[in-house]
Order: structure tokens, then C-alpha cells, then sequence
């Protein structure tokens, strides 16, 4: 016998908000619960450990269309894992080159933030910096 299990047990077992729960349930990661004699929604047992995917799918970063396939995937206990291998190390490399992208910026906002010196507003090399170049060129240099 499966437990029927409440959306806010769901919720507070996986640290998740009731109305993130039923918005999953709406886009297809998690199927129709039954309905107890009140209306109010009943889960089982699967339902807690699909829930449990999805989040940590999601706190990894993988997209919900990811996290619908990885979902598939899982559901196929006999194929070949390759796939999700595939879909992980993809999502790897998109995290590598959003940190190097983040460290770049980083640079370049500290060594915008080093050239600050107090002063006044007119004075403001942060702000100075972020004025676009044309407008100095054209001898306009209004923000």
C-alpha cells in the first residue's frame, strides 16, 4: 500500500513552496495526485522521490526541458545511460563558460572599483566608466 501523502508534506520535505508543487504539476514534471473525499490533493510515495529529482535538477541548474528529459531517461531503467552522461557533461561546459565569463567581468569590475579615489560625483571614476564612449567623443559626456 502506498501513502497518500499531502502537498504540504510535499512541500516541506523538499523545501519547496505548495504553489511551486501545483506549477509543477500544471507544466507535466509531476502527474495528477488523486483527490481524497475533500478535494484536497494526495501523493504517493513516488511522488516525494520525483519531487526530490526535479529540485536537485533544478538546483543544479538544468532547465526544466532538461529536467523532463533526465526524468524520461530515468524512467527507462533498462537503457544505456549515455544520454544522461551526454545531457550532464553539456551542462558542464555551459557552467565552465559562464564562470569564465563571470571572472572576466569580475576583473573588469575591479578594476573599475580600484580606480575609486572618494571625491565627488563629478569626480566618480566608476561612473565615469560606465558612461558610454561615444558621448565622450562627441564631447557630451551626460549621463
Amino acid at each position: 500500500m502506498s501513502h497518500k501523502l499531502t502537498i504540504g508534506y510535499l512541500a516541506k520535505e523538499t523545501e519547496t513552496k505548495v504553489e511551486t508543487v501545483r506549477w509543477y504539476e500544471k507544466v507535466g514534471l509531476l502527474g495528477t495526485p488523486a483527490r481524497s473525499e475533500g478535494n484536497y490533493r494526495l501523493y504517493a510515495t513516488d511522488d516525494l522521490k520525483r519531487l526530490r529529482f526535479i529540485r536537485r535538477a533544478r538546483a543544479l541548474g538544468f532547465s526544466l526541458d532538461q529536467v523532463r528529459a533526465l526524468l524520461d531517461l530515468a524512467a527507462q531503467k533498462e537503457n544505456d545511460c549515455h544520454s544522461a552522461d551526454v545531457m550532464a557533461t553539456e551542462h558542464l561546459a555551459e557552467i565552465d563558460r559562464k564562470i569564465s565569463d563571470l571572472t572576466a567581468l569580475r576583473r573588469e569590475l575591479a578594476a573599475v572599483v580600484s580606480t575609486c579615489s572618494g571625491g565627488t560625483v563629478a569626480e566618480c571614476r566608476v561612473l565615469e566608466a560606465f558612461a558610454p564612449q561615444d558621448a565622450e567623443r562627441n564631447g557630451s559626456a551626460e549621463v
